[in-house]
């Protein structure tokens, strides 16, 4: 038989199971089988993978298209996204009418996206709870998240003044009535920040430890904690995104009991290597912020044993300009979507040794399966072939000239990772080789429209 792309004599990383010596085989835009070392066959393009890795592509479940440029986000950022072997996004749509906006939104998405996306819905008020069953139907989105950090005072400023612990209840009640359905949730008390923020301000600080001691890390358990046990009563499976401290994952660790609904952890990958030390001043401002190095340290152990399931980027485009002048009016958030592999393969299987297929079932085949996207996420006959390649002794050296991104900087600026992407293969097209996106991209993406 006669194939249209080989991926040939690979170290082959199987999601949650192991890595073996392989070939794989890619017909019609689907991996089409996994042949044995020096296994000989045809095929249009044969790639030599020997001493790299062949892995899953990549799916981030935590972006956010629109922040930056929204008129050409979906563009830049999927392009960028490819670079560092990521096939699949999920980004966080919010609209005051998600009837009337999802579809125009999804349509730009379609004409610009350059990889497979689906949206999250972020509720911000009781309408869009109401409407969540028909939407979930109409636009085939079964995840939602609701922003504990805009309650009160931090949501009237964002124009959001219906966000309390009403509303996360009523949201939790719909995403249980939802096929498939999980709720995600921003975790920070902000009726508690003002009390370590203002002496801070009064005392003149303005660095980047200061964020995490305004907002420290035990107000993200308190509301890990609301959320969990009220994801217990209304019995819908709960997701506590971005997670950044350590004692979080450790109440979670407690709360979980089987015969519950679950309780999901995402972190994302500045969490595992970032810290609030880590010297990069205004550019480090995230919410949650970032913690300390045992923080950073209890996370990757939650990665090595399963306790967070899934890691993502939380990807934000804008531009350095934004991140000034000082560090109460600098925006939160940066970019961070090309990274997350030189992160996992540094951080977590050089420096600590986790397994491989830990990292790639935490980046791939469990975000598939928390989010109910057939056919994606794992190297399997029938499955679509998005795959990337990896030069395990490569270098990563990070330039935000390098990639075209909104975005002009980057909080990981000047820092070398070991590994390095030779390959990003969406549905058996290959759209960037050794670090270069592939001439005459036409927006190859698809939405990932589910129905579990």
């Amino acid at each position: 038989m006669s194939y249209d792309l080989i991926l040939k004599n690979g170290e082959i990383v199987f999601p949650g199971e192991g890595m073996r010596r392989g070939s794989v085989a890619v017909a019609d835009g689907k991996i089409a089988a996994i042949l044995e070392p020096g296994e000989e066959t045809r095929a249009t393009r044969v790639i030599d993978c020997t001493d790299r890795l062949v892995m899953p592509g990549l799916i981030d479940p935590h972006t956010h298209i629109g922040f930056g440029d929204k008129e050409n986000d979906w563009l830049t950022e999927t392009r960028t996204a490819l670079l560092g072997g990521v096939t699949g996004l999920f980004s966080f749509w919010r609209s005051d009418d998600f009837n009337a906006t999802t579809s125009p939104w999804i349509d730009s998405a379609k004409a610009q996206a350059a990889m497979d996306f689906g949206l999250h819905f972020g509720v911000t008020a009781t309408r869009h709870v109401e409407e969540l069953a028909a939407l979930s139907q109409r636009f085939g989105v079964t995840s939602i998240k609701v922003y504990l950090m805009y309650k009160g005072a931090a949501g009237a400023a964002k124009g959001f003044g219906e966000v309390d612990d009403a509303l996360l209840f009523r949201a939790l009640q719909a995403g249980a009535r939802i096929k498939g359905g999980v709720v995600g949730v921003h975790c920070e008390n902000t009726e508690v920040i003002p009390v370590f923020r203002e002496p801070l301000k009064a005392a003149g600080r303005d660095d980047l430890p200061v964020w995490d001691e305004q907002s420290p890390g035990f107000l993200e358990t308190e509301n890990v904690f609301r959320v969990a046990y009220f994801g217990e009563k209304a019995e819908c499976p709960v997701n506590i995104v971005h997670m950044s401290a350590v004692e979080s994952l450790d109440l979670v660790r407690r709360l979980r009991h089987e015969g519950r609904p679950p309780i999901n952890v995402e972190t994302c990958i500045h969490y595992l290597s970032l810290t609030k030390d880590s010297g990069i001043g205004n550019l480090g401002k995230v919410n949650p912020p970032l913690r300390s190095q045992a923080d950073v340290d209890g996370l990757w152990e939650g990665v090595r044993n399963g306790d967070i399931s899934t890691i993502g980027s939380d990807h934000v485009p804008r531009k350095r300009a934004t991140k000034g002048p000082d560090i109460w009016q600098a925006t939160a958030g940066f970019p961070g979507i090309a990274q997350i592999l030189p992160v996992m393969l540094h951080e977590g299987w050089s420096k600590r040794g986790i397994a491989i297929e830990t990292l790639a079932a935490a980046t791939s085949s469990n975000v598939a399966d928390l989010y109910s996207v057939p056919n994606k996420g794992r190297i399997v006959p029938g499955f679509d072939a998005d795959l990337v390649v990896v030069d395990p002794e490569g270098e990563t050296h990070v330039d935000a000239a390098n990639y075209p991104s909104h975005s002009d900087y980057s909080p990981f600026e000047g820092m070398t990772f070991r590994s390095a992407v030779t390959h990003t293969i969406l549905r058996g097209q290959i759209l960037a080789e050794n670090g270069t996106l592939a001439d005459g991209i036409v927006n190859p993406g698809r939405y990932l429209h589910r129905n579990p």
